[in-house]
């Protein structure tokens, strides 16, 4: 086990860490909230550069570091709507980027099987840059809630909800992106299921 395997198996604790700062609400929980996020998130950059600059790529790495970053995301949004963070209906869309993490994570299994690894798709990077966006305006719009707006002078409540709305709107963008970027998966690389495809990006 090496360290940028440590540090990418490391955003799953830092998940369950989010959750009980959330859950388990005392002064500033939310704001460490925010801050283990933004490490967790850092973790995401540091895996890649260190295994990149100390020639230790791996299939093994690749695959925990997409997986450990669906666990993460998703775990988050599961989160979010236990904390009413989310509106009701967009459990719908909670599941919606549930399933296409499950389908695309195992078609990455099956040509990992086969030796393969699937290059990185670009509407799949705009999909994680604005579900992370999304994930932490509704951390900072909970903490200013919680942890600042009752402590201040100066009134938060309209600033704070104008901050929902933006983590709401782009929590929305990237779900039409999941599913966008899902379906390019599948098209692209549907063969891999019935070993007829040989168009997978080998590295």
């Amino acid at each position: 086990m090496n360290l940028p395997n440590i540090l990418t198996l490391s955003r799953v604790p830092f998940l369950f860490l989010i959750a009980v700062l959330m859950y388990w609400q005392f002064r500033f929980s939310d704001s460490i909230a925010f801050f283990v996020f933004v490490v967790a998130g850092l973790t995401d950059w540091l895996d890649g550069k260190i295994a990149r600059d100390r020639g230790i790529i791996s299939i093994f790495g690749q695959l925990m570091d997409a997986l450990t970053d669906k666990i993460l995301s998703v775990g988050l949004f599961i989160l979010f709507m236990t904390q009413g963070l989310l509106l009701d209906w967009m459990i719908f869309m909670v599941l919606l980027i549930l399933s296409r993490e499950f389908l695309i994570t195992g078609l990455r299994l099956v040509a990992a099987a086969k030796s393969t690894v699937l290059a990185a798709e670009k509407a799949g990077k705009i999909k994680t840059v604005f579900q992370i966006i999304s994930i932490g305006a509704l951390i900072v719009a909970r903490a200013l809630e919680t942890d600042w707006n009752p402590y201040l002078e100066v009134d938060l409540e309209l600033f704070i909800r104008y901050i929902h709305y933006l983590g709401w709107m782009l929590f929305t963008i990237a779900t039409l992106m999941t599913v966008y970027s899902g379906t390019g998966y599948l098209l692209k690389y549907w063969g891999l299921f019935f070993g007829t495809s040989g168009s997978a990006d080998k590295e």
